[in-house]
């Protein structure tokens, strides 16, 4: 908890639920977020944010002063102009996917706090969308780093970081929760002593690496995959993300939950891709090169039994 006598001025930007439930986490344990900045559902949509969530309830019954950003990026003469006004001590972040400008770090007297994941250590995997790649590259730890704020890329002194588990059951959704428990009691036990000047800072050591920008046409299905690289595709890209997709002569299959099902029953002759059972709950079964992937969740086409997915 943060000596009552500091009283910093925090302000929260964020785009997803995330953010209120930092928010409110702190205020529950005495420290009260001064002011949020979001961005508004037009925003979020011309910069294809997913999960986004709207504040405005959550700030009318807070009572905690809400800003729309006018831009994603912060960089519009009206977004630093309230940066100026505002005296912050403290940025946090709550799933913001943009960097921070300069000019908008030089306005806060303690600097930010950000945050990112990595199956490694920090500077191991910088970039764009950690848990969707973990998952998709089937790494089985993540390691959720709060750093200070750069106008660098993931760049900053680490001061402080949780481990937790990525399972067999776990989605991008389920590894969200994890990460807002973990996020949630590093901002709390990180903010006074960075307020108070004691936070111990940790250089980022080694040669960093970055994950790619991903985009929802990096969800197509490759059937010649092995089936555990197919589901692990299916769970790291489902929702809120776009979703994993089949298609048959341009007609689109969404798959959001699906799992391996099998690699002894065989149907012999038949290509990867290829529809092999259709039951009545709708579920359907996919053969793979090398199992039986069972979809379970879907939108769009229904597919018959014996359609090939292109």
């Amino acid at each position: 908890m943060i000596n009552k006598t500091l009283r910093p001025r925090i302000v929260l930007c964020g785009v997803h639920e995330q953010g209120i439930e930092i928010a409110q986490f702190l205020a529950k344990n005495g420290v009260q977020v001064t002011s949020l900045v979001t961005i508004d559902e037009s925003c979020a949509k011309r910069n294809q944010v997913s999960g986004w969530m709207s504040y405005v309830n959550y700030a009318m019954e807070s009572g905690v002063p809400l800003y729309h950003a006018e831009s994603y990026s912060l960089k519009s003469v009206a977004d630093l102009e309230f940066f100026s006004r505002g005296g912050f001590d403290v940025m946090i972040l709550g799933g913001w996917q943009r960097l921070v400008p300069p000019t908008v770090l030089s306005t806060l007297k303690h600097g930010a706090l950000g945050q990112h994941g990595s199956s490694e250590f920090l500077p191991k995997n910088r970039g764009r969308s950690p848990l969707n790649w973990s998952l998709i590259l089937g790494k089985r730890r993540l390691i959720w780093h709060l750093f200070l704020l750069t106008p660098g890329i993931d760049d900053g002194e680490i001061v402080d970081f949780i481990e937790f588990d990525i399972n067999d059951w776990d989605t991008c959704k389920t590894l969200y929760y994890k990460v807002a428990v973990g996020v949630k009691r590093m901002y709390l036990r990180t903010l006074s002593k960075l307020v108070a000047g004691e936070v111990t800072r940790l250089k980022q050591i080694g040669e960093p690496s970055f994950y790619p920008k991903r985009t929802p046409e990096d969800g197509r299905i490759d059937w010649n995959q092995s089936l555990f690289a197919i589901h692990n595709l299916i769970r790291g890209v489902t929702r809120p993300y776009p979703g994993a997709f089949a298609e048959r002569g341009g007609v689109r299959t969404i798959i959001w939950q699906a799992q391996p099902w099998d690699t002894r029953l065989t149907y012999y002759g038949l290509e990867p891709g290829q529809v092999v059972e259709v039951f009545q709950t709708g579920d359907f079964v996919v053969n793979a090169y090398d199992g039986l992937l069972l979809v379970t969740e879907y939108d769009g086409h229904r597919p018959e039994a014996g359609e090939r997915f292109d």
